[in-house]
């Protein structure tokens, strides 16, 4: 398959399955949208399922290298003065600046992202399959940050780090109807400044407080 049509297919894939999801969305209407017929993607993707996990690893391979490179970047420069505030801020930057560019396609697969995460069948094994590797490279470098910290209490808070992350990165438009256009759910701008010390604040109170209480 030519790289440009193999391409346009995953962009027509990618685009119906985040509006319908995996269960709403034909291998037929893919090809439609993609103008191909539907034999070329049975002979490629074999199934339906077999195209999703393609659309679903591309934008993956970008965003996990870009993300690894961020937190790598930042223990260097940092070295003992590692605060949790910098690593989550180096986590979160390379997805804000992506949602930011206004990228239709990066668009629909941070909404795709999104259902993935909270499909209770399978959403969890692909979510791990795909981002567990960066995400065990961000709780190395909180660990750091946050010494002899309690595991549960990590895992916890990344847990809702993770829920509030695919939530924005949806944009799903709600909390610009909720604040009568006050806010604004595609102003990365405006959220990345408020939701790395959002982040930052609950690592520091879940993790360092308990630790105090545990102490006394």
């Amino acid at each position: 398959m030519a790289p440009d049509t193999r391409e346009r297919i995953l962009d027509a894939a990618e685009a119906q399955f985040s509006a319908h999801g995996f269960w709403g969305v034909t291998i037929r209407e893919v090809a439609e949208q993609a103008k191909v017929d539907t034999a070329l993607l049975h002979y490629y993707f074999d199934t339906k399922r077999g195209l999703f996990d393609a659309v679903f690893a591309r934008r993956a391979e970008i965003m996990n290298k870009e993300r690894i490179d961020s937190i790598d970047a930042y223990e260097r420069a940092a070295g003992p003065a590692i605060t949790v505030e910098g690593v989550i801020n180096s986590f979160l930057e390379p997805m804000h600046v992506r949602a930011a560019q206004g990228d239709p396609g990066w668009h629909n697969y941070f909404a795709l992202v999104a259902q993935v995460n909270n499909t209770p069948v399978w959403g969890g094994e692909t979510m791990g399959k795909t981002f567990d590797r960066v995400i065990h490279r961000l709780l190395d470098a909180l660990r750091k940050a946050l010494p002899d910290v309690d595991e549960k209490d990590l895992f916890w808070s990344y847990h809702f780090l993770s829920g509030a992350l695919t939530l924005t990165l949806s944009q799903t438009g709600r909390i610009d109807r909720l604040s009568n256009g006050l806010c604004k759910s595609s102003d990365f701008n405006a959220i990345h400044a408020r939701m790395v010390p959002f982040i930052a604040a609950g690592f520091e109170k879940l993790c360092r407080s308990r630790k105090r209480k545990k102490e006394e």
